[in-house]
């Protein structure tokens, strides 16, 4: 999914930026979407690319009414049109009843993530780019010319400008940007192929939806027509026993929502790592010795990342970020022992509110 706006509602980031700035970091998450429709075209990448729109349902008749709030808030100071649906008119969109309304915006896309990664590749390749693989970075240094040297596991590299763009998958071997983010894994379960009456009877306009709960559901479907469901499921990192015991977790929780579907083969499952600042923002700048970073993509990292690679590029003094730090996380070092805690307590509020 690429979807616009963040992660942290209108009136939290008015507060905290000022409605100008809040202005500027919310259309960026819009330019993002839109950088990553041009590279796709421009290079020819076959991701399947398509703007569906996004539908935000609400688990609770309370989170309808915020939705409400997010809409006029949207209109009044992003001029973001978007269309508000009520319980009674959501089975236009989605095969069940367990919501309570939603709320549309219609310019956000899926895309085929490994596609769009593979194509910019091969795109990047064509023009002299090398690309080294399985050859971790384990340390950077700034030499007494002004240049760099990369330590990695098969040498040394040496530039003129690096980039740390590692995100949630930043090592113990570079503390100062570990610290400075939570990573969470993130589980993806996708079903057979339903067949057309059976996936249009789910999400009859191929919306990407995702729910309003703290620990929250994402689900599409696939141009083939099958069900793509992920959520956080358990607060574990990805491995194969992980991903496996957590696609279980994703299987029950998808036929919650959709009972039709107690009978469908799961036949893929995989999980990975999404980093969180503090403050639920992405963050970029550069440090004291000039080593370019973008972190903290909150589960927009698609679009994100492509997008912070190109505002980045030897002008941090042009990001929407530009200078604002990362709130500091107390009492960690980079390992979230406190997820599992973290996790309860969310769970918990989502019974509950």
């Amino acid at each position: 999914m690429a979807n616009l706006g963040f992660t942290i509602g209108v009136g939290q980031a008015i507060r905290r930026y000022g409605l100008e700035r809040a202005r500027e970091i919310y259309n960026s998450y819009g330019e993002a979407v839109d950088t990553v429709e041009r590279l796709a075209n421009e290079e020819s990448i076959d991701c399947q690319f398509r703007r569906v729109g996004r539908l935000g349902v609400a688990s609770r008749p309370a989170h309808f009414e915020s939705k409400k709030a997010q809409q006029r808030d949207l209109a009044k100071y992003f001029g973001r049109e978007t269309t508000l649906i009520g319980k009674a008119e959501l089975r236009s969109e989605i095969g069940s009843d367990v919501y309570h309304g939603g709320l549309l915006d219609p310019f956000n896309a899926a895309l085929h993530v490994g596609r769009f990664v593979r194509g910019m590749a091969e795109a990047c390749e064509r023009t002299g780019v090398e690309i080294h693989e399985r050859n971790a970075a384990i340390g950077v240094r700034r030499t007494a010319a002004g240049r760099f040297e990369v330590n990695t596991e098969r040498g040394v590299i040496r530039a003129g400008q690096v980039m740390m763009a590692t995100d949630a998958y930043t090592d113990k071997n570079f503390p100062w940007l570990r610290r400075q983010q939570v990573c969470v894994g993130s589980f993806i379960i996708v079903t057979k192929p339903l067949g057309e009456e059976l996936a249009r009877g789910i999400i009859p306009k191929a919306r990407l939806i995702v729910d309003s709960n703290k620990v929250c559901h994402y689900f599409r479907l696939t141009p083939d027509n099958r069900l793509l469901f992920g959520g956080r499921a358990r607060f574990a990192p990805s491995d194969p026993t992980s991903d496996k015991k957590s696609g279980a977790v994703l299987f029950r929780e998808m036929c919650g929502n959709f009972p039709q579907l107690s009978r469908t083969r799961i036949e893929y499952v995989w999980g990975g790592s999404v980093a969180f600042a503090m403050d639920r923002i992405v963050h970029a700048g550069q440090t004291e010795d000039g080593v370019y970073h973008s972190l903290g993509y909150a589960g927009h990292g698609a679009q994100m990342a492509t997008h912070m690679g190109k505002v980045m590029d030897g002008h941090p003094e042009v990001s929407p970020v530009r200078d604002i730090a990362p709130p500091r996380i107390p009492l960690y070092n980079g390992t979230a022992w406190f997820l599992p805690f973290a996790g309860a307590y969310y769970k918990t509020l989502d019974r509950i509110r």
